[in-house]
């Protein structure tokens, strides 16, 4: 009776083991692919930004010169954001500010383009873009914080890095 005893312990124990490290594998898992799925939603956001700006810019073209190199910009920035990193679209994101800002002080200096249904139409939509970035930007941030927290975290840690996974 007592080796039946131990054996039940050691199966249960074993068991509640295994149940563990799958449920902590599986939110890390979960986590990793709720950042880049959000990562995800950042570029598309970014993305239609660039769209919005590039409209913008020929809306504005009529009253103020834009260099060619202004489009090319803004077409090398929406190649490379589709599959740009964190970092990259940290460096995407300064370089498109930049341009919508070239903008927004054409706008300015000519009333008749500041009143322009089409110009502020597109305004409105690039501040709800922005809006956009910024939801994704603080769940992607959010969700790599509890991810890093676990990887940081015994036993989680041990579990993450048994199944080759690390710190975002």
């Amino acid at each position: 009776m007592d080796i039946l005893l131990v054996v039940s312990v050691l199966i249960i124990i074993f068991l509640v083991s295994v149940f563990y490290f799958f449920s902590v594998y599986n939110r890390l898992k979960s986590l990793r692919n709720a950042a880049d799925a959000t990562l995800s939603q950042t570029r598309v956001a970014m993305k239609k930004r660039l769209d919005m700006i590039e409209q913008l810019v020929e809306a504005v073209k009529s009253y103020a010169k834009f260099e060619k190199d202004t489009f090319e910009k803004i077409t090398s920035l929406r190649v490379n954001v589709g599959k740009a990193g964190t970092e990259e679209l940290k460096k995407i994101d300064v370089e498109s500010r930049g341009i919508l800002g070239n903008i927004i002080a054409v706008a300015e200096n000519y009333p008749a383009l500041k009143t322009s249904e089409t110009v502020t139409s597109l305004m409105t939509s690039v501040k709800d873009i922005e809006d956009e970035i910024a939801r994704h930007r603080y769940t992607y941030n959010n969700i790599i914080q509890e991810y890093n927290t676990m990887m940081d975290t015994i036993p989680s840690r041990f579990i993450g890095r048994s199944v080759g996974m690390s710190k975002k």
